[in-house]
């Protein structure tokens, strides 16, 4: 990955946001994709291979395994991480497309050039609409996912023993977990954290609007 480039969209990100946008930003790349990426990761790695149940019966631990785990936590967060921040590049997107517009404007208009953007960052018009929809986008992302993962994990947690009987399991077995507590902390500093943005979100479109 070509992190110079990934530096300079951030750096634009950042430019056209207003400071609850700003404060945003820093939550997801800093509390949420980093923690993420440095340790949350490595948490659920093993997550199948120490999934242990107590019988030998032929596929009765994948069975129960993936009744319990229809979706891992990673992956899940990856996706929700993902759509949640390309709403902010499409504003991104958005200003370097008035700016492109001026450009094309003022070469074809030469002398008698009328300025159409004279600030392209500056939320009016369509950016507006723009940025209120990332805005909207963004809250409704994080809302939708904390509602699947308590679907999923009820409360948000995983429990030490699970109960399974489905076939081919012989009877009712006893499954176990691993690491079930620091899985459960770094699941509720996600939840948490998913909670910050989503406020933080609805604060910035209350002020966008109170502002117009």
């Amino acid at each position: 990955m070509n992190w110079g480039v990934f530096e300079g969209l951030l750096s634009g990100v950042n430019k056209y946001s207003t400071a609850f946008g700003r404060i945003w930003l820093s939550l997801v790349f800093i509390f949420r994709l980093l923690v993420y990426l440095v340790a949350a990761e490595r948490v659920w790695t093993d997550d199948h291979k120490d999934f242990d149940c107590n019988t030998r019966q032929p596929g009765c631990t994948n069975v129960c395994f993936d009744h319990f785990f229809p979706v891992s936590h990673i992956r899940l967060w990856a996706l929700q991480l993902i759509l949640v921040t390309c709403p902010s590049f499409l504003v991104l997107m958005h200003v370097a497309y008035r700016e492109a517009k001026e450009q094309r404007l003022r070469e074809a208009g030469g002398d008698n050039y009328r300025c159409l953007y004279p600030n392209p960052g500056k939320k009016r018009g369509g950016l507006w609409w723009t940025y209120l929809f990332s805005l909207i986008f963004k809250a409704g992302v994080d809302v939708v996912f904390l509602y699947i993962f308590y679907r999923f994990y009820r409360k948000y947690t995983l429990p030490r023993v699970v109960k399974c009987e489905l076939p081919p399991c012989p009877n009712v077995v006893d499954c176990f977990i691993s690491r079930p507590t620091e899985k459960n902390i770094f699941t509720l500093f996600m939840v948490v954290t998913a909670c910050v943005c989503v406020v933080l979100s609805l604060v910035e479109a209350a002020y966008l609007i109170g502002k117009r």
